[in-house]
């Protein structure tokens, strides 16, 4: 497992859903920085299934990784229901998951993540943390602009001049595919970390927590849902193959 014998001495504050990107990012962050805090957003989301996923997971990172338990500090949670008000999509509202006129699936929150990373500059800020990680990722991913690596390269220019302060933005899944994530979750805690993910994380689009498969709960048939599974069943053939004498 993998464990920074000095770790950076910053603070870094993870922008954390509860589900399995952004608990691998909180794994990342917790083997690498001093202290490590957590911050999620109530935006009215039809999964709203994760924010009470966020809990289970902390604890359950603390209780199975007792080395990382000291470097964990606050969770805070933000209301942005304002976000659900402006936006209309089907992560805000009860509609079915399609592909629109943009080319770009109607699960899409116009803005979602350049506002998630401004409140959580802010919180960073009067926290003393300068390092801000989130799961973001234009490798296998809907085509999100705001997911994208320039757009966040340029995030962190805008935000560390609006606060007159660096603020490091860190992507570790920026160019993974979704069975490299569940290969790094591997190398940063097990198995062990593999399973708490599969059985404390949630992904689904749908906020299904009825159906449990080999890659965690789900409806199986989301666009989330379709790519968690997908990228777990690669990395379960390319361990296997790995394992072969």
């Amino acid at each position: 497992m993998l464990q920074t014998a000095s770790p950076d001495p910053r603070t870094a504050l993870v922008v954390f859903s509860g589900g399995q990107d952004s608990t691998v990012c909180l794994a990342w962050a917790l083997a690498r920085y001093a202290r490590v805090e957590t911050i999620g957003f109530d935006y009215g989301q039809r999964h709203r299934i994760e924010m009470a996923c966020r809990g289970a997971v902390r604890t359950e990172l603390a209780r199975a990784f007792p080395h990382w338990a000291p470097r964990l500090g606050d969770d805070h949670v933000l209301d942005l229901g304002l976000l659900g008000q402006i936006s209309d999509t089907a992560l805000t509202e009860a509609r079915a998951i399609e592909m629109t006129a943009s080319g770009l699936p109607n699960t899409f929150v116009p803005g979602r993540n350049l506002l998630f990373l401004n409140f959580a500059a802010a919180v960073a800020y009067r926290r003393g943390a300068s390092v801000l990680v989130g799961g973001m990722c234009e490798t296998d991913y809907s085509g999100y602009p705001d997911c994208r690596d320039n757009t966040l390269k340029a995030l962190q220019v805008a935000i560390s001049l609006g606060l007159d302060s660096p603020m490091t933005i860190e992507t570790p899944l920026m160019w993974l595919t979704k069975a490299q994530t569940w290969a790094l979750s591997a190398q940063l805690g097990g198995e062990a970390l593999n399973a708490l993910i599969v059985e404390h994380t949630h992904t689904c689009y749908l906020g299904d927590r009825t159906h449990r498969h080999a890659w965690g709960y789900g409806c199986g048939t989301c666009p989330a849902c379709q790519l968690r599974a997908e990228g777990h069943a690669q990395y379960i053939a390319q361990h296997l193959g790995q394992q072969q004498p």
